[in-house]
């Protein structure tokens, strides 16, 4: 074949895939979509997926079903998803612990960068760092003070192993550098009962388990995880403004499709995630539940996680964190 011959080819061929590609975006979806979520219902997460679930059906008219899939730290609702057929009817939304720490705790059934399309991130869930009003600490640094006065005395608990709290706690052992000890529970209602009970004397737990508590003087709030303060509790500073430069843990959450969807179709649910997440009823309703919302474009997102799979793969070397 001729140079310039082969050349107009290429370019026929270029201009028939932008098509269909164009094509298969404006058609999306063709049929119902699933929004599969690692976890029980319940949730932060779950009023997530279903607030997003119901804009997104309204406006792209298609069923969007929410589907429960709780199991192996969200492991088991990921694979699914990995697994799907990538035509972005399949979607996920998941969060830190099966999107980026579990990637070095477990041996996984799916690879988080190479099995996976990012989509947007959706927000943060504030974790407060609060203690029982029967430690003698009101602030980041006396609680600091108390544990190095007291190595391995201080217990703080979480919702089980590899969660955002329990790496609130491993960062606040390194960067502190104190000695206390994590106690993981099966499950946040446990670990907040033993933990208004005294039984306990702190947590890195969620905004929405735990202010309630701070405001009716069972717990005592030192400071947010966040890099910056909550709306929620705007008197509470940040544990990095409190007194450990650089502390920072964002609960996450966002959304993924199958690896290989094509990024017509990703870059569209997308603009419809977003679309429904900046509507003030739902900025409203997740606020409430102490969901920040925050969104990206696709790259973004998938940089971010990167990032942060890389940010907790040192910490977990570093704590010498081991499953048991």
């Amino acid at each position: 074949m001729k140079p310039m011959k082969k050349a107009t080819t290429l370019a026929l061929c270029a201009a028939l895939l932008s098509t269909c590609a164009a094509a298969t975006a404006q058609d999306f979806p063709t049929r119902p979509m699933r929004m599969i979520l690692g976890f029980a219902p319940g949730g932060s997460t779950d009023l997530v997926a279903r607030v997003v679930a119901q804009k997104m059906a309204a406006s792209m008219g298609q069923q969007v079903v929410v589907d429960n899939r709780p199991g192996a730290n969200g492991m088991i609702g990921a694979e699914l998803v990995a697994k799907a057929t990538p035509d972005g009817h399949t979607l996920l939304l998941s969060s830190i612990g099966p999107m980026a720490i579990n990637a070095s705790l477990y041996k996984m059934p799916y690879d988080i960068v190479k099995d996976f399309a990012p989509v947007t991130y959706t927000g943060n869930v504030t974790n407060l760092l609060v203690v029982h009003p029967s430690v003698a600490a009101t602030n980041v640094k006396e609680l600091i003070a108390l544990a190095k006065a007291q190595p391995g005395k201080l217990a703080f608990c979480s919702s089980g192993t590899g969660g955002a709290p329990h790496m609130a706690v491993e960062l606040f052992k390194i960067l502190a550098k104190v000695d206390v000890v994590h106690v993981p529970y099966k499950g946040g209602g446990p670990a907040m009962a033993d933990l208004v009970g005294g039984q306990i004397a702190g947590s890195f737990a969620s905004m929405p388990s735990s202010i309630p508590f701070v405001r009716n003087g069972k717990l005592r709030a030192l400071a947010v995880t966040a890099p910056k303060r909550s709306p929620a509790a705007p008197e509470v500073p940040t544990v990095s403004e409190a007194g450990i430069p650089g502390f920072t843990v964002l609960d996450w959450q966002g959304m993924f499709t199958t690896a290989k969807t094509p990024p017509a179709v990703v870059n569209k649910l997308n603009a419809e995630i977003r679309r429904a997440l900046a509507m003030p009823d739902v900025v409203e309703k997740l606020a409430t539940a102490g969901v920040e919302i925050q969104t990206t474009s696709p790259e973004e997102w998938g940089g971010f996680v990167k990032s942060e799979i890389d940010k907790w793969a040192k910490v977990v070397k570093t704590a010498g964190i081991k499953l048991e």
